[in-house]
């Protein structure tokens, strides 16, 4: 049975990193228990962060496991800039060149009923605020309806002729199924829909902060220009 304070030998100005010091407490004490006493053998400095903890003999100090568990998830968990994608062309994009950019992420369709609408604000957004820090990343996807049968090529020879879209258009993408490219399953665990995770049809959107994190969702009849205020809020000038 685990008592609610433990005696902990560690030598003296030991240094521990926050990962090593949770191993060390977790192996220690219940996983049940919120809150412990730790007491330690001789007058020490131990560091669990970046300020060191003085203490003494049979005096207790309060620990909070959550606390750890927490900072310790929070070091490890994904962003947008993690990721790296093919461009039209095939050549690999790191989207941590994106940092301190906000992203607007959409699958997009050339023979889809919204194409011609959300292809025009497109540009309107991107034109109004890409100077400002905005960046569309458009990624090219045939699951719905087959609506965009052509080639990388023809893809983007449709996008800038047609529409003269400045904005960058990715590798054709699976954005569903076992094939989902990972940016995509990375951002529908971030933001699911109403009706679950799966994006539902062409021009889907996805809001990305400045920090590479998920901010909203939009559902494909959602207009880019209906949601140039998120876009505004997230470049800090709304």
């Amino acid at each position: 049975m685990l008592c609610s304070s433990t005696r902990i030998i560690l030598r003296k100005n030991q240094i521990l990193g926050p990962i090593s010091a949770f191993l060390l407490l977790t192996n220690q004490f219940s996983n049940n228990s919120k809150q412990t006493h730790l007491r330690f053998s001789h007058r020490s400095s131990v560091s669990l962060f970046s300020k060191p903890i003085r203490t003494e003999f049979s005096r207790p100090l309060l620990f909070d496991f959550r606390s750890v568990r927490a900072m310790a998830s929070q070091s490890q968990t994904e962003s947008v800039h993690n990721f790296i994608v093919k461009d039209a062309k095939g050549n690999d994009v790191d989207l941590s060149k994106y940092k301190g950019k906000v992203l607007l992420i959409v699958n997009v369709a050339s023979q889809c009923g919204l194409t011609n609408s959300n292809y025009t604000e497109l540009n309107q957004v991107y034109e109004k605020y890409k100077d400002q820090g905005l960046e569309i990343l458009a990624f090219p996807c045939n699951q719905f309806g087959a609506q965009e049968p052509g080639s990388n090529e023809q893809i983007l020879e449709f996008a800038c002729t047609r529409f003269k879209a400045e904005f960058p258009i990715f590798d054709k993408v699976d954005v569903n199924g076992n094939n989902a490219a990972p940016l995509y399953k990375f951002l529908k665990s971030s933001k699911g829909g109403i009706f679950g995770d799966s994006i539902k049809w062409n021009f889907s959107k996805f809001l990305v902060d400045k920090d590479g994190n998920v901010i909203d969702r939009y559902a494909p009849t959602t207009s880019p220009l209906s949601i140039e205020k998120d876009v505004k809020k997230a470049l800090g000038i709304a």
